[in-house]
């Protein structure tokens, strides 16, 4: 099972659809269940943050490595085409997130590494506020 907040959902589906009929790949961070007080497993990770697609853009071209998406533990993908599945060219995570046209909740999958498909569980709550495991 694959839990995600409605609220980086729907900015995940805002954000594919805008750069539509482009693909759009985004980093996901999650926050243990405990923090969110979800009725789930205290240690049970919901993806609740996204880091924007661009940042680190400057430092990947001269150095060729990203530096603005430390530990992120999945992925978002869009595939304007139309493949809800993952492909041999998608960045693969522990969990990863495909959406395809409309780009609505009916219309977005969940997968392991090896493409198995997992189901979704949305959640309507809201992530703390606070950083994204950096130092203060």
């Amino acid at each position: 099972m694959a839990y995600i907040t409605q609220a980086l959902l729907t900015a995940l589906l805002e954000l594919a659809a805008d750069r539509d009929p482009s693909s759009v790949t985004v980093s996901l961070a999650v926050t243990p269940a405990a923090e969110l007080g979800a009725d789930l497993p205290p240690d049970r990770p919901v993806f609740t943050d996204m880091y924007l697609p661009d940042t680190g853009s400057s430092v990947r071209a001269v150095f060729g490595m990203d530096l603005s998406t430390p530990g992120a533990a999945g992925r978002f993908i869009s595939h304007p085409n139309g493949t809800l599945a993952l492909t041999k060219r998608d960045d693969l995570h522990e969990t990863v997130f495909v959406a395809v046209p409309p780009y609505d909740t009916d219309s977005v999958g969940a997968f392991g590494r090896s493409g198995d498909g997992r189901p979704i569980d949305v959640l309507d709550i809201e992530p703390p506020d606070g950083t994204l495991g950096f130092p203060e």
